[in-house]
């Protein structure tokens, strides 16, 4: 048997004022090493449908507390419910200590929220009233309160739409 490179997994992330969320996609790890440390992630395992083999250290941006944090393995995936160490400080811009951009990790825009988000889950923490006024300046509401006007036509002018269909060649 040759051996294999060893590949990241696919990893995504997201994040509150007082948690990281981070999830390694990657199906049907049977006991996967993982070290959660107060600056490090650390996994290594074997998953997915080709069974390969995943190893990645992330290196954390600001120090999180390994006692209060979890982890799921999940048959899909393994989730990880990463609490800061210091949960005043303001969101982190990056994931790694080290900002560098890796093809293996996304954000996870499902779990996302601004640091400003009142906490609204609707229109992404838009106002109903907002969201109308976005719409009517990109003209998807039209200027009448909101209301599509229909009334472009005079009265007894026939509309090109009650046209007959003309027959197929």
């Amino acid at each position: 048997m040759t051996d294999q490179p060893v590949l990241p997994p696919p990893v995504m992330w997201a994040q509150r004022s007082a948690v990281i969320f981070l999830t390694i996609n990657l199906e049907d790890v049977k006991d996967p090493d993982i070290k959660v440390n107060k600056d490090s992630i650390y996994f290594k395992g074997v998953g997915g449908v080709e069974k390969k083999s995943y190893e990645v250290t992330i290196p954390l941006y600001k120090e999180i507390d390994p006692e209060k944090s979890k982890t799921f393995n999940r048959e899909r995936c393994i989730e990880f419910i990463l609490m800061k160490a210091n949960t005043e400080e303001p969101y982190w811009p990056s994931l790694t200590a080290d900002k560098k951009k890796y093809h293996w990790l996304k954000c996870d825009f499902n779990k996302w929220r601004d640091e400003d988000d009142s906490g609204d889950e609707g229109l992404g923490g838009m106002g109903g009233g907002d969201f109308e006024e976005m719409m009517r300046q990109m003209g998807g509401l039209g200027g009448s309160g909101g209301k599509p006007s229909f009334d472009d036509l005079e009265e007894g002018e026939e509309d090109s739409d009650d046209e007959p269909i003309p027959d197929l060649e």
